[in-house]
């Protein structure tokens, strides 16, 4: 299965594009009732891992439910892949990106967190590339600017506790910020 093939098996039908510099966004509907956007091509580019050292290879995912919250998110996911391009620095999990101001109109969601996809299935993190490498799907939640004060503070591990523990629609741009924060 190729990639495209991969994000449409859990993201639902791809229905649109934009053509970035070296990679492409795409817009998926349907899955988990949400608007989904995925980079394609991406994983060509090997990015360095921090801490292992390691060139990791990656396509990231965002998604929201429909409405007026997701307009921005194609654009936005483009620019952090530019970001990663122009740093050649990998996404690990627990990265905050921001915060940088509202994601939307009214959202209190700042930031980016970087996670594993947990609304899907295991066999979703990875996808198996032509070339016989592997890359990671890396999630990119939205985050209040507290949220991202509170890993920064407290780590990712405990905010992740925290998001089972208060069980927030992530999906959900316009979502309260959680009470820990």
């Amino acid at each position: 299965m190729g990639l495209i093939e991969h994000l449409e098996a859990r993201l639902g039908a791809l229905t649109g594009g934009w053509k970035r510099d070296g990679f492409q966004v795409g817009a998926y509907a349907g899955s988990l009732g949400a608007d989904w956007f995925a980079t394609a091509g991406l994983s060509r580019h090997p990015l360095h891992s921090r801490t292992s050292g390691r060139h990791l290879r990656q396509e990231l995912i965002v998604g929201s439910r429909p409405g007026e919250h997701t307009t921005g998110l194609p654009h936005l996911l483009g620019q952090v892949a530019d970001e990663l391009l122009a740093s050649g620095q990998a996404l690990l999990r627990g990265d905050v990106l921001g915060p940088r101001g509202p994601l939307a109109p009214g959202s209190a969601m700042e930031a980016l967190y970087a996670a594993i996809p947990v609304y899907h299935d295991d066999e979703f993190a990875a996808v198996d590339l032509p070339d016989g490498t592997r890359a990671a799907i890396v999630w990119l939640v939205p985050i209040s600017a507290a949220e991202a004060a509170y890993v920064a503070s407290h780590g990712w591990n405990a905010f992740e506790d925290e998001l089972v523990r208060h069980d927030p629609d992530l999906l959900d741009v316009g979502r309260a910020e959680l009470p820990v924060c």
